[in-house]
């Protein structure tokens, strides 16, 4: 029998049941998310204007596109990497929310939070490999002597974020800011994995979370930089304060380090919370309402009522934020 099993491709092993396979799914999707994703800002910040290719960085809007879309496919990619195991939550605020909604068990959101952040870190150490000539040119160009210096913000804001200036020295503004923007992502991505309502088609879940994470970073973006996930902050920021980039990283300006990780776990279940109130509830009552009128048509006829050519009754929402094809940030 076991013969017969390793002939036909079933896995019996650890990968097939352990926790462990799915925490190695999260630390490399996320690895991929940040390597992609930091990757983009490093080619904004440093790679262009030292490779001699522009002449200075945001110039303009552009820069901020390039940086939104750059993300984007970031998590788009990490998605389809990492989704066919855990579904890729690949951010805290993700599990966490899912945890709350009753679709994630609590035991796993702890371990699936420390592989996502330690996959952050990986991810931000490898761009840092690849782009250290560029940040040390760039420091040198703009008289920038330590990473700890102010002027090293710059750089640093490759692997992290910061408040905006028009925030002062308040952080209740980015911490309202990160609540919010995670808000809408877990709103869009209950939306884009909720069979019960318009549904993606073609596998193509991941590119929808992928837009999400694009529209909430053009509308929402400046003020905080929308890490919208605790691990591709903080993870990046530890590996940042590592490499010397001394208070700009810890504690942040104005002791800011704590905001992109509070406000994303509570504007997640947040978004939960909103879209079972406005949209969740309702689907499942008519649902239930279609499903008891089939059932009366069946016991006066004998025989189900077919509306078109399917079911008029709707398929369950997955369990996963996206399996197979989400999950920022």
């Amino acid at each position: 029998m076991g013969g017969t099993a390793l002939k036909i491709g079933i896995k019996t092993g650890w990968r097939a049941r352990s926790l462990w396979s799915e925490l190695l799914a999260e630390f490399f999707g996320t690895f991929v998310m940040l390597a992609f994703g930091a990757g983009v800002v490093a080619v904004a910040v440093v790679g262009l204007p030292e490779s001699g290719r522009t002449p200075a960085i945001f110039a303009g809007a552009g820069d901020w596109l390039l940086i939104t879309w750059g993300w984007a496919m970031a998590v788009t990619m990490a998605v389809y990497v990492a989704g066919g195991i855990t579904g890729a939550h690949l951010n805290p605020a993700v599990t966490l929310a899912f945890a709350v909604k009753g679709d994630f068990p609590w035991a796993k959101v702890l371990p699936y939070s420390a592989a996502q952040t330690a996959g952050a870190l990986a991810g931000a150490a490898l761009v840092f490999a690849d782009y250290a000539p560029a940040i040390d040119m760039w420091n040198a160009a703009h008289d920038v002597v330590t990473r700890a210096a102010p002027g090293g913000m710059t750089t640093f804001s490759i692997f992290a974020t910061f408040p905006a200036h028009y925030y002062g020295t308040s952080l209740l503004g980015p911490l309202f800011d990160q609540i919010i923007a995670t808000l809408f992502l877990l709103l869009f991505i209950l939306a884009i994995v909720d069979s019960m309502n318009v549904g993606v088609k073609a596998n193509l879940a991941p590119f929808m979370v992928g837009m999400a994470v694009a529209a909430v970073g053009m509308s929402f973006g400046t003020g905080s930089g929308y890490a919208i996930n605790p691990a591709r902050d903080f993870g990046p920021r530890l590996f940042c304060w590592l490499m010397g980039w001394g208070s700009n990283a810890f504690p942040g300006p104005y002791g800011y380090w704590w905001v992109p990780i509070i406000g994303p776990l509570v504007g997640g279940p947040l978004g939960v919370g909103l879209y079972r109130f406005f949209i969740a509830d309702t689907l499942s009552a008519r649902a239930a309402g279609a499903a008891a009128t089939q059932e009366a048509d069946i016991d006066a006829d004998g025989s189900p009522t077919r509306i078109g050519s399917s079911s008029n009754v709707s398929r369950a929402p997955e369990t996963h934020p996206v399996r197979g094809p989400a999950e920022p940030g």
